[in-house]
């Protein structure tokens, strides 16, 4: 078996750059993140292309899987330049960007989880999920209430705090009516992100959300 993706290494630049986050350290450390982080996780994407074809042929694999490690300030009050973690999201390929189905891997020292899901969908992305929840619920239960789902996965992201509008308030799924993303998260230990046999491991994991990838595949009307 090949040595490990990532690294101790890996991590350690992470936390680095967390207490270091300007231009300045990170054009003086450029070739620890080049070393340690872009291109490990490049050789890791390409590695898991073929396992991610075992979970569905409609998800992509790319250097474009692993996100910038520039924030976009323009709209923050946080003006550091730098995200202190790095994530890597195997998109649906009829999307052009992150918001929607997919499977993620984030690799942050003592924060690294797996997810599986839609996070932000747009409005009508957004309320044909919630119609199909209502239009479905059997297939909804039984993809995140699954016991291989839910002994590894939590439903986590933002919600309304009330019914959203058109939904009855009394319906008996109305918690995840008001969900405002359907991503599952797992979290994992630095371990399993270090692990040589990274790309299979993640491979079953992913493998305990793709009923409800599926799931919003099929509300948002894109094949899985």
């Amino acid at each position: 078996m090949a040595g490990a993706y990532f690294t101790r290494a890996t991590l350690q630049f992470l936390r680095d750059l967390k207490t270091n986050n300007d231009r300045a350290w990170f054009a003086e450390h450029r070739q620890r993140y080049e070393r340690h982080l872009k291109e490990p996780a490049l050789r890791f994407i390409e590695a898991f292309a073929p396992e991610l074809r075992t979970l569905s042929p409609h998800f992509m694999a790319t250097p474009r899987s692993l996100f910038r490690i520039y924030r976009d300030t323009r709209f923050s009050r946080d003006k550091s330049p730098y995200k202190t973690a790095a994530g890597i999201h195997f998109r649906h390929d009829s999307a052009a960007n992150a918001h929607a189905p997919g499977f993620y891997v984030h690799i942050e020292p003592g924060a690294c989880f797996v997810g599986v899901g839609i996070w932000h969908p747009d409005a009508p992305a957004l309320r044909q999920i919630r119609e199909h929840i209502v239009d479905d619920p059997k297939t909804w239960k039984k993809a995140s209430r699954n016991a291989a789902f839910t002994g590894h996965y939590q439903l986590e992201g933002d919600a309304l705090k009330r019914a959203p509008k058109g939904f009855d308030s009394d319906h008996p799924l109305i918690d995840d009516l008001r969900r405002k993303d359907f991503i599952g998260v797992q979290r994992v230990p630095q371990s399993f992100i270090t692990n040589p046999g990274l790309p299979r491991e993640l491979a079953d994991t992913f493998q305990r959300g793709v009923p409800l990838v599926r799931f919003l595949c099929d509300a948002v009307g894109v094949a899985f």
